[in-house]
C-alpha cells in the first residue's frame, strides 16, 4: 500500500474517533475553500472531501502518498498540490481555512507561512506535537512562551482544544499531540511596522535570560532604554508590549 517515511515525520492516525473529532472541529468554523496539509493516507482526507459545496485541495510532499490517495479516492484527482507547503504560492484566490496533522518536522515553519498568507487565512485547525502546541498558546510569563508565542498571537486568538495520545498513530511517537485552531483577531496591535516587530521580537528572544535592556540595545536610543519596562525578560512582557515598543525602536 504505502510506506512511512521517518525523513517527513510520518505518523499515520489510526484511530478513528479522534479522526471525527478533528474533522469536527474544522467544521466548527463555516468555510468555502479548504486546504489540507500533509494528507498522508487519507485518515481525515476521507471525511474532508464529503464536505458539499466546497473547494478541497491538499498539498502532499510524498508521491507513494499522492499515487496512494489518487488510487483510493479518485475523487481527489486534480485537487492535489505535489509539493511543501513552505513552497507553494497560495492556493486558493479570497479566504480559506487551513487544516490537517500538520508534518512535526516542520511545523513552526508552518506556522510562519500562514502569518505570511494571514490576510486570507480565515482559520487554521489541526495537530501539532504537544510541546508546539503550549508554545503558540503560551501566555507571557510561562516558561516555554517565545518567539512564535508572540507573533502568532499577534495575529490569530488561539484555542488549544484537546491532546491526543501517541497510541493513536502507526507507529506512536516520542511525543504527546495536541490540536489547536487559530482565528484572526479582530483587532490587531498596532505597530509601528511589521517588520521593526518582528525584529524587535526575535532578537528579544535571541537572548532570553538576559533583561531586554540588554538583548535589544541596538534597537533603541539610550534615553529611551532607561524606561524600567526594560528591567524586564522577553518572556514578561505581552504581545501588546512588544507592539508598543516599536513606537520607540530608533
Amino acid at each position: 500500500m504505502y510506506t512511512l517515511k521517518k525523513s517527513l515525520g510520518q505518523h499515520f492516525l489510526r484511530d478513528e474517533n479522534i479522526c471525527r473529532k478533528i474533522v469536527e472541529a474544522i467544521r466548527q468554523r463555516p468555510f468555502r475553500q479548504l486546504l489540507e496539509v500533509g494528507p498522508g493516507a487519507g485518515a481525515i482526507t476521507k471525511y474532508l472531501i464529503g464536505i458539499e459545496g466546497i473547494d478541497f485541495k491538499a498539498v502532499e510532499l510524498d508521491e507513494e502518498k499522492l499515487a496512494f490517495l489518487e488510487r483510493t479516492y479518485p475523487e481527489l484527482r486534480g485537487r492535489l498540490i505535489h509539493g511543501s507547503i513552505l513552497d507553494i504560492e497560495k492556493p486558493f484566490g479570497g479566504s480559506f481555512t487551513v487544516a490537517g496533522n500538520f508534518p512535526y518536522n516542520i511545523s513552526s515553519q508552518i506556522l510562519f507561512k500562514v502569518l505570511e498568507w494571514k490576510d486570507s487565512v480565515e482559520a487554521m485547525t489541526g495537530m501539532f506535537q504537544k510541546e508546539v502546541a503550549q508554545r503558540v498558546a503560551a501566555k507571557e510569563g510561562n516558561k516555554v512562551y517565545g518567539v512564535l508565542s508572540v507573533l502568532v498571537q499577534a495575529f490569530f486568538t488561539v484555542e488549544y482544544l484537546f491532546e491526543v495520545h501517541e497510541q493513536c498513530f502507526t507507529p506512536p511517537p516520542k511525543v504527546k499531540s495536541a490540536v489547536i485552531r487559530l482565528l484572526p483577531r479582530k483587532e490587531l496591535p498596532s505597530v509601528r511596522t511589521e517588520g521593526d516587530f518582528f525584529r524587535l521580537v526575535k532578537m528579544a528572544f535571541n537572548q532570553r535570560r538576559k533583561t531586554l535592556r540588554n538583548a535589544v540595545r541596538g534597537l533603541f536610543d539610550p534615553l529611551v532604554l532607561q524606561d524600567e519596562i526594560f528591567d524586564k525578560r522577553a518572556e514578561q512582557l505581552s504581545v501588546d508590549d512588544f507592539a508598543q515598543l516599536t513606537w520607540k525602536m530608533s
